[in-house]
């Protein structure tokens, strides 16, 4: 039986991840391959050839530490699955998941190319062939050791190629941001001129090397062994620097052509850095400049090498400029298109001949909008997903913050979910009037950050007039509530009691009457006295009508208590007179006296009278109490 053991999903999230590293290390891989070009420098004094051992070694140590990715790959490509293209008719189609299959179509595709790519032939070659070679045979190791490098970059970027569109195609680009992807091309663009530097710089001293074996053929006693330091065999060599002469001023060399800076240069320097940076430097200004600053001489191979350079240079940057602009214009997309919106309002608005206030208070309300979402549609972006997806992603962005609102605490996830599906965010800016007082109250506003103000007249009253601050965790538009929860209710909606302001900027979610009318029948499942008090605690209607209540009951209190202080002290003006009678004093002095207390007594009664027309106007002032919510109504 086939077996069919644990297969990887070449959509799955592992998979992307390690594709888009993968792609990473094999250009990291094609810039180590670069260094074993370094190796090769010329001894000036003895005018002779030399390996760095150590580079090379350096190199190798790299060479190796990239080639595990290549083997990772070999071994997670015998188990990722594949989509059978006979399943494609509709959606992803149907994944292979059978070992010997994937293993047999891997077989049949891309593991020849993984397998040269991988093959270790210049750590080989260096650490094992390198130390038994001696004198001339040093320097045909050089010759293979570049023909095996560059032999192996076919496989190495034939790779990459079809890997780079498997991960465009599957994920869109290989960075999921701009600026990290604008970066990784630029990486891409970088590493392409470190490569050509390189060659450039190994072509310079295999160009030196076939001039000194042309001199040294046509020198009596000249032995091509003596051109390669370390050997056994000395000989003279200064002819050499009049032969291939790296000093001339001529602005076409006719020997080295553009291979003639580095030779001038670092072709003779033990820093390796120093070649290193140069090369690049070279290289990329060749790439940049499309190969104009080349001055070739008329050797076949240094021009097409220049062909090669040019031609590279175009393609190169054409795609860095057009991969760079895709990403950064994806960056920059939602700033370009917020422009040109604010343009289009801002023609309109002259066009419609507003005021002043009102433009000020559009682009405030726009540019707090932008401030907000950077420009996302999140109701068109929600509406495109999945129902439960969707409840996930509402619930997510909208539960810790319903959660604020102490009405909805003790509520159940059932009836929370409803909601975090059914809100809206709604934002206004300073100065926005939300609720008018006497209009239709179409939705309920919850409050999430920002302050407001809560106004009424109880209709346009004479004198009256009540106002209070809401904040953060309060709600407005509680007489939809009401409506919401009468089962008798029609379809005309409730008339607000308030005029609702923002003071400052405000954040909040809204929640339409139809919408509150499909919740609300949830609410009396909610046999809760905990909930009715909680609606009456911090509903505006029910605070203003509690202030005013207990402001007439105070009122009451203080005209009771002024009356009884009244009784008693025309009771004590009565006992004085009697009093006054009983002792028998004189006529005269009995009446003044009773004249004066009945004086007093109506002077008493007259303020006393003043200050009850005034509080009997009290209990007018009181407000109507507000309709209950039916909480505890049953679903008919």
């Amino acid at each position: 039986m086939r077996s069919k053991g644990r297969v990887l999903d070449p959509q799955g999230q592992f998979l992307q991840t390690w594709n888009k590293i993968f792609v990473i290390s094999c250009l990291i891989s094609v810039s180590v391959d670069s260094l074993f070009f370094y190796a090769p420098a010329i001894d000036g004094d003895d005018s002779c050839l030399y390996l760095d051992h150590k580079l090379e070694k350096i190199a190798s140590i790299l060479r190796s530490l990239t080639d595990i990715f290549y083997l990772l790959r070999i071994i997670f490509q015998f188990r990722t699955g594949f989509t059978a293209s006979s399943s494609r008719v509709f959606g992803r189609g149907v994944l292979v998941e059978d070992t010997f299959e994937i293993a047999k179509r891997y077989l049949t595709t891309y593991f020849l190319i993984d397998f040269l790519a991988v093959l270790p032939f210049p750590q080989v070659f260096v650490l094992l062939v390198r130390p038994h070679l001696q004198g001339l045979k040093v320097m045909t190791e050089k010759n293979i050791l570049m023909l095996i490098v560059i032999c192996q970059y076919v496989p190495r970027l034939i790779r990459i190629i079809p890997l780079y569109i498997q991960i465009t195609r599957s994920a869109g680009t290989v960075m999921d941001t701009a600026w990290p992807g604008a970066a990784f091309n630029l990486l891409v663009y970088i590493l392409a001129s470190h490569v050509i530097g390189a060659l450039w710089y190994i072509l310079a001293i295999q160009r030196e090397e076939t001039c000194w074996r042309e001199a040294c053929n046509g020198q009596d006693g000249c032995d091509r062994a003596s051109l390669y330091c370390g050997s056994a065999v000395y000989g003279n060599n200064t002819f050499l620097q009049d032969a291939c002469p790296t000093n001339g001023d001529a602005d076409i060399d006719p020997i080295f052509g553009i291979y003639l800076p580095v030779l001038q240069n670092v072709s003779q320097s033990t820093g390796f850095f120093e070649k290193l940076f140069y090369c690049f430097w070279w290289g990329l200004q060749s790439l940049c400049s499309y190969g104009q600053n080349l001055k070739t001489s008329i050797y076949i191979w240094e021009n097409l090498f220049a062909v090669f350079v040019s031609t590279s240079g175009l393609v190169l940057l054409a795609l860095l400029i057009g991969n760079v602009q895709t990403y950064l214009q994806s960056a920059s997309g939602h700033i370009e298109e917020m422009r040109l919106k604010r343009r289009d309002m801002q023609q309109w608005m002259a066009h419609r001949l507003l005021p002043e206030h009102i433009k000020e208070r559009i682009l405030r309300h726009d540019q707090y909008k932008w401030q907000e979402t950077q420009g996302v549609d999140e109701e068109d972006l929600l509406t495109n997903l999945p129902k439960d997806l969707r409840r996930d992603v509402k619930r997510h962005l909208c539960l810790s913050l319903l959660m604020r609102v102490p009405m909805f605490e003790k509520m159940d996830d059932q009836l929370l979910d409803a909601m975090c599906d059914r809100l809206k965010p709604m934002l206004y800016t300073e100065g926005s009037c939300i609720i008018h007082e006497g209009g239709p109250v179409n939705e309920m506003f919850f409050i999430m950050r920002g302050t407001l103000e809560s106004m009424t007249t109880d209709g346009g009253r004479m004198g009256f007039f009540n106002s209070n601050v809401l904040k953060g965790g309060d709600f407005c538009g509680e007489e939809l509530l009401t409506w919401a929860l009468d089962p008798t209710s029609g379809s005309n909606l409730p008339s607000s009691t308030r005029t609702v302001k923002t003071l400052s900027e405000v954040e909040g979610f809204s929640l339409r009457a139809d919408h509150l009318r499909f919740v609300a029948t949830q609410y009396r499942r909610l046999h809760s006295k905990q909930l009715r008090h909680t609606f009456r605690f911090y509903s505006q209607q029910w605070r203003t009508w509690a202030a005013c209540f207990i402001q007439a009951a105070w009122h009451r209190y203080c005209r009771k208590k002024m009356e009884d202080s009244l009784y008693e002290k025309e009771m004590r003006f009565q006992a004085a007179i009697v009093s006054d009678g009983s002792t028998s004093r004189s006529l005269g002095a009995a009446l003044y006296a009773a004249h004066f207390a009945c004086n007093m007594v109506r002077v008493l009664r007259r303020s006393a009278a003043r200050k009850a027309r005034l509080l009997e106007r009290v209990p007018s002032m009181l407000l109507l109490k507000p309709a209950e919510p039916n909480f505890f109504a049953e679903e008919e």
